[in-house]
């Protein structure tokens, strides 16, 4: 766990899936489960965030989730977590003393936007706040990074949706930002679902079959030779692999085994799913949604778009400058296919360029430590007090969301 080193400003990156939280002096912050479980074993006791760790046993977990399709709709759960992470039990904030950079959904709702202000000031009474979004954030850590780029085009795929955002000098092109209705938990259903019809009924088991496609699944770059291997049979059969289920007592986590040791039959004592087409078919929603009836463009012609509807001068900038975050980008082989079909898209006078950092998920967090530390930082925040004098007016001359 990051040590919490102390500092005016905290960051709270409010994800679906998961909360990245943290003082803008620590090197990396605490990653906390967005949501709060019951399990079987323990009827009595609601898990919240990262106390998931705390239960014994993981099957046919039970979610509450605040956020559902990409935006806050159960104030009761996300607050039940904000003061988890805001109390005794996590950081211990003394709210009064600090600035708090706080991201939410693109295209957020008004009515949530006013919700979030009043919560953050008069609620738990932070000195100041600046309520941005992941894609800002991860601009901004981009323009430290490169500081010959003057344009970017963030990528975020993410648990509700995926996201391709363009920036220009520093300023989201409002009017150009695509949305993809793909995530990580369509991902992940879309596995079970396919489970459950050809081999084992898993459609309770979101946890474990989670860590099944995180374990398991990869993006193709040849996808006609892939779908040909994975119809041989025996070894000849080289994308089957063996993946063991957690029995809770010894394997806490499930695990996939090596293409040797991946035989289709069970050891003793074990329960295993035997993974086929499954591994590459279902990252290839994120670029083919027609294949389960979602009539929207994948990420490439997504990108292709979003460039084409910015100004002529900067679609260059935006080609060769291509930032990728958020869990479903971990996926092997995802910056090698998008690149490939970019570049296929793209004028042949373009540079395509992709980069990732090593670790997605914490990027626009570290953009947000960043953005703590700049001469303008407080010029980008709303103040209590002018908070307290002109209310929800003062956020929204404030913020461009």
């Amino acid at each position: 766990m990051p040590v919490a080193e102390k500092s005016e400003t905290f960051i709270l990156d409010n994800g679906g899936y998961s909360i990245k939280a943290g003082y803008s002096s620590q090197s990396k912050p605490r990653i906390i489960p967005n949501c709060i479980v019951k399990a079987k074993a323990e009827k009595r006791r609601a898990f919240i965030g990262d106390q998931i760790e705390d239960c014994r046993e993981l099957s046919s977990l039970f979610y509450m989730l605040p956020f559902q399709k990409g935006y806050l709709v159960n104030w009761d759960h996300q607050k039940t977590l904000w003061d988890y992470i805001f109390g005794k039990q996590s950081f211990h904030l003394k709210c009064d003393e600090l600035n708090l950079i706080f991201t939410e959904p693109y295209f957020n709702f008004s009515t949530i936007q006013e919700g979030l202000s009043e919560i953050f000031f008069e609620e738990y009474g932070f000195k100041s706040l600046l309520r941005t979004h992941t894609g800002d954030l991860t601009c901004y850590q981009n323009k430290l990074e490169n500081e010959e780029e003057k344009c970017c085009l963030v990528i975020e795929s993410g648990y509700s949706f995926t996201h391709i955002v363009p920036y220009v000098l520093g300023k989201r092109v409002r009017e150009a930002v695509k949305r993809i209705d793909v995530g990580g938990k369509l991902l992940t259903n879309h596995l079970k679902e396919i489970i459950s019809y050809r081999q084992l009924h898993v459609l309770e088991e979101t946890y474990v079959m989670n860590a099944c496609k995180e374990d398991c699944c990869f993006v193709t770059t040849e996808w006609s030779s892939d779908i040909k291997k994975a119809q041989l049979r025996g070894k000849e059969n080289l994308v089957a692999r063996d993946y063991v289920l957690p029995d809770f007592t010894t394997i806490r986590r499930g695990f996939m085994k090596t293409q040797e040791k991946s035989t289709g039959k069970p050891s003793d004592g074990e329960q295993i799913i035997r993974m086929n087409n499954e591994r590459f078919m279902v990252p290839e929603v994120l670029f083919n949604p027609q294949d389960i009836g979602i009539q929207q463009m994948g990420i490439p012609e997504s990108v292709q778009l979003a460039i084409s509807c910015c100004e002529p001068n900067v679609q260059p900038w935006l080609y060769r400058n291509i930032v990728l975050t958020g869990g479903n980008v971990m996926f092997p082989g995802f910056k090698q296919r998008l690149e490939n079909e970019i570049r296929a898209l793209a004028p042949d006078d373009m540079e395509v360029k992709i980069r990732v950092s090593t670790d997605p998920i914490e990027y626009p967090w570290k953009g947000g430590s960043s953005i703590a530390q700049d001469s303008d930082f407080s010029k980008l925040c709303v103040s209590k007090a002018e908070y307290n004098e002109r209310g929800f007016n003062a956020c929204l001359n404030k913020y461009y969301l």
